[in-house]
C-alpha cells in the first residue's frame, strides 16, 4: 500500500487523484490529521486514517502496513523538521520499504531561503535511515509566481524587490510526476535532479511576458527589501509569511533557486505547463 500524507491539502490531494488512475483505490491511503477533509476519497476506496506529525504513536496507525510512504512537507517552518523527522522515525519503526519527500530545488542549508535549512535537515534524516528513500526536489510553485505580481492588470505596476532566476514548476504537473516515481520504484533513488518546468526566470522577464500578453506595458517598480517587507505586513501578511517571501527573493539574487533540469518533462512525456502558459490563462480570466 502507498501512504500519502497531507493528502488534503494541494499537492497531496492532486497526488492522490493521479494515483487512482494507475492503481486501484484499495492500494491507496492517506494520513491527515483531519480525516473529515478526506470523506470523499472514502467514498472512492482509499482508506483514509488520521495521522499527526506532532503525535507521532498516531502514524505508526496510518502508515500500518505501508509498503512506501510520501512525506509532503509542512507548511511551517517553526518546527517543520521535527515534524519531518517523527514522520521518517514512524515509517522506519513499522516497516516502510521506501519513504518519499517533497523537498525543493532549494535545500542548501546555507541559503537565505527561509524553508531551505528544513528540507536540507529531512534529507539528511532520510540519508541516515537505511531504508531506501526518494527526495522529490520540487520547483518553485508557479502559482506563487502569479500571486507576487500583484493586481498589475488594474495597476499597470508590480512592486517587487531585486529578484534572480527562479526555477518554476506547476503544481499539478509536480503532483502527476510525483505519482509517476511512486509508481516507477527503482527510477529514481535518493535525491532527484530539480522537477522544473523551463530555465529559470526573473521577475523583470515574467514581468516583461506580462507585458506582452497583456498587449501593453506593466511597469517594474524596484524597490528595497525594507520597504517590500513592510508592504507586505501592511496588506495584511503575518510576519513569518512576510519573511518568507522576502527570502526567495534573497536566495534568487544569490542564485540558490536557479537549479533546472529536464527531467520533469521526461517523466511526464510533455513539456510541462510553463509560466508563459499561466500568465495567459490569468489575463484571460480577467478580461
Amino acid at each position: 500500500m502507498i501512504i500519502i500524507t497531507g493528502a488534503s491539502g494541494q499537492l497531496g490531494r492532486q497526488i492522490v487523484d493521479h494515483l487512482l488512475t494507475c492503481l486501484p483505490a484499495a492500494q491507496i491511503g492517506v494520513s491527515v490529521r483531519d480525516p473529515a477533509k478526506a470523506a470523499d476519497l472514502v467514498a472512492r476506496g482509499v482508506r483514509v486514517r488520521q495521522g499527526d506529525f506532532t503525535a507521532p504513536k498516531s502514524l505508526y496507525h496510518s502508515f500500518e502496513g505501508a509498503s512506501q510512504v510520501l512525506i509532503v512537507s509542512v507548511n511551517a517552518l517553526e518546527g517543520g523538521a521535527n515534524a519531518h523527522a517523527n514522520a521518517i522515525a514512524a515509517a522506519k519503526t513499522v516497516g516502510v520499504g521506501r519513504i518519499l519527500y517533497t523537498s525543493h530545488v532549494d535545500c542548501n542549508p546555507v541559503s537565505p531561503f527561509l524553508p531551505a535549512q528544513m528540507h536540507a535537515t529531512t534529507e539528511h534524516l532520510l540519508a541516515e535511515t537505511g531504508i531506501p528513500y526518494t527526495s522529490l526536489r520540487n520547483g518553485f510553485y508557479a502559482s506563487a509566481a502569479i500571486q507576487l505580481l500583484g493586481p498589475f492588470l488594474q495597476t499597470g505596476q508590480v512592486i517587487v524587490p531585486e529578484s534572480g532566476p527562479i526555477a518554476w514548476a506547476h503544481v499539478p504537473d509536480l503532483a502527476q510526476a510525483a505519482a509517476y516515481v511512486l509508481t516507477h520504484e527503482g527510477e529514481f533513488e535518493g535525491a532527484t535532479r530539480p522537477l522544473t518546468a523551463e530555465p529559470p526566470l526573473d521577475f523583470t522577464t515574467i514581468i516583461e511576458m506580462a507585458s506582452e500578453l497583456a498587449g501593453r506595458q506593466i511597469e517594474q517598480v524596484v524597490v528595497s527589501d525594507e520597504t517590500y517587507h513592510r508592504s507586505l505586513v501592511s496588506n495584511g501578511a503575518p510576519e513569518p509569511m512576510a519573511a518568507m517571501v522576502l527570502s526567495t527573493f534573497k536566495a534568487a539574487r544569490a542564485g540558490f533557486l536557479s537549479p533546472s533540469a529536464g527531467v520533469l518533462e521526461h517523466i511526464l512525456g510533455r513539456s510541462p505547463v510553463s509560466i508563459r502558459d499561466l500568465l495567459a490563462s490569468h489575463i484571460a480570466s480577467q478580461a
